[in-house]
């Protein structure tokens, strides 16, 4: 039984999640159903929520529906450090998961680009640019 006062995800809404993510990775990625307990953006105080969670190349990432044609995305490594978007909510699902994969690439091509720099022993070898070239569909 649901804890969430919000309707569970509709058959189109997991229908374009899985397109999405299909048209990203090139596979199928299994979707989990759960239940988050989240700041509720109309009181301010804990609620239930309906929430979509999926792994994919060692990032979770969790897509909570705060209501009707309203959902908030974030991804983690660890649980302890959440990292979100910087939009708070999205009105189009498709735009809530294509966002927080696009952040979730970046964020990773910025965290190789910092390994990669630091690696680097010898100034002479090292390129005169690192190639920031956002990585996304298909990386």
């Amino acid at each position: 039984m649901s804890h969430s006062k919000i309707p569970d995800f509709t058959d189109t809404e997991l229908w374009v999640v899985r397109s999405t993510l299909r048209e990203r990775y090139g596979q199928e990625i299994e979707l989990q159903l759960a239940q988050t307990e989240t700041s509720s953006p109309e009181t301010g105080g804990m609620d239930w929520y309906p929430t979509l969670f999926w792994t994919a190349k060692g990032a979770k990432f969790a897509l909570v529906k705060l209501g009707p044609k309203r959902y908030r995305p974030i991804f983690y490594y660890h649980p302890e450090t959440q990292l979100g978007t910087g939009i708070d909510s999205y009105d189009e699902i498709g735009d809530a998961v294509i966002s927080v994969l696009q952040v979730e690439s970046d964020h990773m091509r910025r965290q190789k680009i910092k390994i990669d720099e630091s690696t680097v022993k010898d100034e002479s070898s090292a390129p005169d640019k690192p190639d920031t070239s956002p990585l996304f569909w298909g990386d």
